[in-house]
């Protein structure tokens, strides 16, 4: 199931003219000894098919490995294994078994009852809930598409009943799960730091204020769209009712206290901190709630590990190709056509944007985060940039491109959980690109939103 949401779109209506093209380019570059180009134009081939992108990344380095006949073959293989033999890469696993103990255990209705009761009283008031059930969520899982898949059930069928068109309820519901990776814990940050040698630590404590950012920036747009819609209020706020849910939940929202918490502190690294989540997760579900079955937990142990292994084949593959474009000294030519703007940071994060917006649109997150952080990371740096903030900024527009098509994995996984068409999420989720975009150009040009945190905790 994962795999078919990280790879091109499933039965999509390629024109064959256009594939015969693209392998007739491919040939056309290796004939020609444009062995470089024609890396690009096998992979672009490949997702254009509908291959996924773990497939897609390694295939075309395999490729072009047995072209040039510079290297074994065997070091594909190696260098792999080698992308992915890494001590803070455990903490995906972990991460993402706490995200679905928390969906399957019942913690994520008990989060949703609360945001509900603490905020259902607002114009608009579950499009609110939405953005606060999410940003709570997101201390506990670090991923999308755990957010949209588990939250996202409960969510846009609470919305459909109080009578939200299926638009505005699943673009809010897509827009807010986009804040999942931001605030810690996060996956995506977790691969960043291991690429770009950054303490994940650091790179947690940023993403919080531009995290909270986001929702702040969200609930903006629903209090417009619902004076707009004439939404009007979901409930009248209750002292006895907020009490009543916040009890209920109160042990699940202790959860990012625990991890978060826990890793400013010092008592536990990230990888441990994912550890502890899971062995609280386990508590919660087994023991305090009772809802965690042992035919549960067999389930969520089988799609943790199907999720593990796609995430880590990624990871692989995108390992072996940005491998490849530092052997051929891309980075250098990158800063060499850059060079001009190497004194003015700001063009350098302009430029940036707009790659990683792009890349977004046609690429999984883990691959783009492994294949780009050593081609665009040096640039930043050269230019002054602060890694931990480029690391914000790069997950930040990665998580934009999450919404866009053609791989817009969210849109894929909203338009099965809601029944409706990819077109209708995608059109119901564009009016939220922009306070989305607007958090990124204020993170992006104002460094102390992401830095002031590490610096505070890490001095």
């Amino acid at each position: 199931m994962y795999e078919a949401m990280i790879s091109a779109r499933r039965g999509s209506r390629v024109a064959p003219v256009i594939v015969v093209l693209a392998a007739l380019g491919c040939v056309a570059l290796a004939l020609t000894g444009q062995y470089l180009m024609m890396l690009f134009a096998v992979l672009f081939t490949l997702l254009v098919c509908g291959v996924p992108i773990a497939v897609s990344l390694a295939g075309s380095c395999l490729i072009y490995v047995l072209l040039t006949g510079r290297v074994p073959d065997v070091v594909v293989v190696h260098r792999m294994v080698n992308g992915i033999d890494s001590f803070p890469l455990l903490a995906i696993p972990f991460f993402i078994l706490a995200g679905n103990l928390m969906n399957n255990g019942g913690i994520t209705a008990r989060i949703f009852d609360f945001a509900k009761a603490l905020m259902g009283w607002m114009r608009g008031g579950l499009g609110h809930v939405n953005v606060g059930a999410s940003i709570v969520f997101s201390g506990m899982s670090g991923a999308a598409v755990a957010d949209a898949g588990g939250l996202g059930t409960i969510e846009i069928k609470a919305m459909r009943d109080a009578g939200y068109d299926d638009e505005f309820s699943v673009g809010i519901t897509a827009a807010s799960s986009t804040i999942g990776p931001i605030i810690p814990p996060s996956l995506p940050m977790v691969i960043y730091g291991v690429m770009a040698s950054v303490s994940v630590g650091r790179l947690f404590a940023a993403g919080l204020i531009p995290g909270l950012l986001m929702g702040v920036a969200l609930m903006i747009m629903i209090v417009w769209m619902s004076r707009r819609r004439g939404y009007q209020r979901d409930a009248r706020f209750s002292v006895s009712v907020l009490g009543r849910s916040f009890s209920r939940a109160f042990l699940s929202l202790l959860t990012p206290v625990i991890i978060v918490g826990g890793i400013v502190s010092g008592a536990f690294t990230p990888t441990e901190a994912a550890i502890a989540a899971v062995v609280y997760a386990l508590l919660l579900g087994g023991v305090v709630y009772r809802t965690l079955t042992w035919r549960r937990l067999l389930k969520v142990s089988m799609e943790t590990i199907e999720t593990t292994a796609v995430i880590l084949l990624i990871v692989a593959g995108a390992s072996i190709f940005a491998w490849i474009l530092t052997s051929n000294n891309v980075t250098a030519h990158v800063m060499e056509l850059l060079g001009p703007f190497q004194d003015n940071p700001v063009a350098v994060l302009l430029i940036a944007n707009l790659v990683l917006i792009v890349v977004g649109c046609f690429m999984e997150t883990i691959a783009a985060i492994t294949i780009l952080v050593p081609v665009l990371l040096p640039v930043a740096v050269g230019a002054g940039v602060d890694p931990v903030h480029f690391g914000v900024i790069m997950v930040l527009n990665l998580m934009i491109g999450l919404l866009t098509p053609p791989v817009g994995m969210v849109l894929y996984v909203l338009s099965r959980v809601s029944n409706i068409s990819f077109e209708k999420c995608m059109r119901g989720t564009l009016p939220f690109l922009v306070p989305l975009v607007a958090a990124l150009l204020l993170v992006t040009f104002v460094p102390q939103v992401s830095l002031w945190l590490p610096t505070l905790f890490y001095r």
